[in-house]
């Protein structure tokens, strides 16, 4: 990497952390590594720059629950990242009595993107996708099963497969930037409907789902949990 590209990067990450937090100081972890992960509170930060054809992204964070990426990403179609937090449950889902969550986050007003809760069980056979707003061209696997109000929120109901494993998609029905989630209850609710079992839930994955945000923008969560 040149030096220009270098210091095109460091800008590029400082005026992230700047925008964010006010002090790029204060971050107390930052990466450009596209698989970069930070531990913390028994929590999981990854930045996740998976897709093909992506662009740059700098991740940061101050917590599990106060991070955010700056990410450049071409006006193309397909996901290029998915920078979130993670935290592991790993037990039966009739074992659960509480998995709720709540979450706060900031984000730009063009690009291609969703802010989606990615849930994943019986060792990633199954996930659940917990879309709370989404812009631009980006829409989910599958189609359209029914329009449920569960977990206190309204949801269009998508079902379908990305060819590795079943995917379920809620898709809010209004955009929100704030709230909380009872994820237990829209975890029940697909099971009464048949479409799986007694599973194992595994991780419980809140971000950005980005498809584009060329010429780079902000996202960030200001807070977050999950209580299980």
């Amino acid at each position: 990497m040149n030096r220009m590209r270098s210091a095109a990067i460091a800008v590029a990450l400082v005026g992230s952390l700047l925008g964010a937090t006010g002090v790029a100081q204060a971050a107390t972890w930052s990466s450009s590594d596209k698989w970069g992960t930070w531990s913390n509170g028994g929590y999981t930060v990854r930045n996740d720059v998976w897709g093909s054809g992506a662009g740059y992204q700098a991740i940061w964070a101050n917590s599990y629950g106060n991070w955010g990426v700056w990410a450049d990403h071409p006006n193309t179609g397909g996901v290029k990242s998915y920078p979130h937090v993670a935290k592991a449950v790993n037990r039966n889902l009739s074992g659960l009595s509480r998995l709720s969550s709540s979450f706060n986050v900031s984000r730009p007003g063009s690009g291609s993107y969703a802010t989606t809760y990615d849930i994943w069980a019986n060792n990633n056979a199954y996930e659940i996708m917990i879309w709370m707003n989404k812009q631009g061209a980006v829409g989910p696997i599958g189609s359209k099963q029914a329009t449920v109000t569960v977990g206190g929120h309204t949801w269009d109901v998508y079902r379908g497969s990305n060819g590795a494993n079943a995917v379920f998609s809620f898709l809010r029905t209004s955009n929100t930037n704030s709230g909380s989630v009872d994820l237990l209850a829209v975890l029940k609710w697909i099971s009464s409907r048949g479409w799986y079992g007694d599973v194992t839930v595994g991780e419980v994955q809140f971000g950005f789902e980005i498809t584009s945000s060329a010429g780079g923008m902000d996202f960030m969560s200001n807070s977050y949990s999950v209580t299980s």
